[in-house]
């Protein structure tokens, strides 16, 4: 007899999701690594925002991908629960190595598990819309295949964009991509930095000052959708009250079926610094 077909939704602690929306849908999460001058730890799991902002007054730690081990170990106990399928969506191939590193892994179990390794062309909830997307689409009954396919129809129609304070931690990390290096920081130009098709940042418009750059990723968002149905959500890096403020500006201009407001993650925040605001939406059908 064959045997029923059991599929996991595997991503990392980039996606932003919360905690109940893992538990929820029962998504496992894989953390990417934060490493300090004298010590390692697991994004979410072993170091948690408050402590990263702490940190970041002191030192920049490196960001760095999964342990190997945490993923076979995963994959590991998937398969001793008897899981036949798993769909595992990534960040960004552009913005780390976690993809490439996950595709070589999964190819040890080709013959005991048919994982499809995903490369979500973004980050932060970005990716957690793609994975619940993903997940919601099995718990409707659908294959692997077609959630796959949910996933990447939500990113085809995505726009994720943000603003941060200073650069100098997107530099200080390698991250800064296709952002322009310098900027006038006299003339407090601030650049809208977006997630472009090839999952690398890229400037997508300028602002004098943060509030006028808050108002145009507002604008952004609104040419962009128009009075298309979305799914909005905001990020912050430790500013709560700008992101809900952003949150009822973006409400009272767009045609917005859920919205969520999330911290991103340590590991994330390593590259954006405090102040970070971040708009992500896409076209719902």
């Amino acid at each position: 007899m064959t045997q029923p077909m059991k599929t996991a939704i595997v991503t990392d602690s980039s996606c932003d999701l919360s905690d109940e929306q893992f538990r929820e849908h029962q998504i496992e999460m894989i953390s990417l690594r934060i490493v300090c001058q004298n010590a390692e730890y697991r994004d979410r799991t072993e170091l948690n925002q408050e402590q990263l902002y702490e940190m970041l007054k002191t030192e920049v730690p490196k960001t760095s991908l999964p342990l190997p081990e945490d993923v076979s170990n995963l994959y590991d106990r998937l398969l001793a629960d008897g899981v036949t399928d798993v769909v595992h969506l990534c960040i960004s191939a552009g913005l780390s190595g976690t993809y490439n590193m996950v595709r070589m892994i999964a190819a040890d179990y080709e013959g005991r598990m048919n994982i499809r390794v995903v490369d979500s062309g973004t980050l932060s909830i970005g990716l957690g819309m793609m994975v619940l997307a993903a997940a919601q689409a099995l718990e409707a009954g659908e294959d692997p295949e077609s959630a796959i396919q949910r996933a990447k129809t939500v990113r085809s129609t995505q726009l994720s964009m943000f603003i941060i304070r200073t650069l100098e931690f997107l530099r200080k990390g390698g991250r800064i991509g296709l952002v322009e290096g310098v900027v006038g920081s006299l003339l407090q130009i601030k650049p809208i930095i977006f997630v472009n098709n090839d999952g690398v940042y890229q400037t997508l418009s300028k602002a004098r000052g943060y509030k006028a750059a808050v108002d145009t990723m507002v604008q952004e968002t609104v040419a962009r959708f128009g009075q298309a149905k979305i799914n909005l959500a905001v990020v912050h890096g430790q500013a709560l009250e700008d992101a809900q403020a952003l949150m009822d500006k973006l409400k009272q201009v767009l045609n917005v079926a859920t919205t969520y407001i999330r911290p991103v993650s340590p590991v994330l925040a390593i590259h954006t610094g405090p102040g970070l605001l971040g708009v992500i939406a896409y076209k719902v059908d």
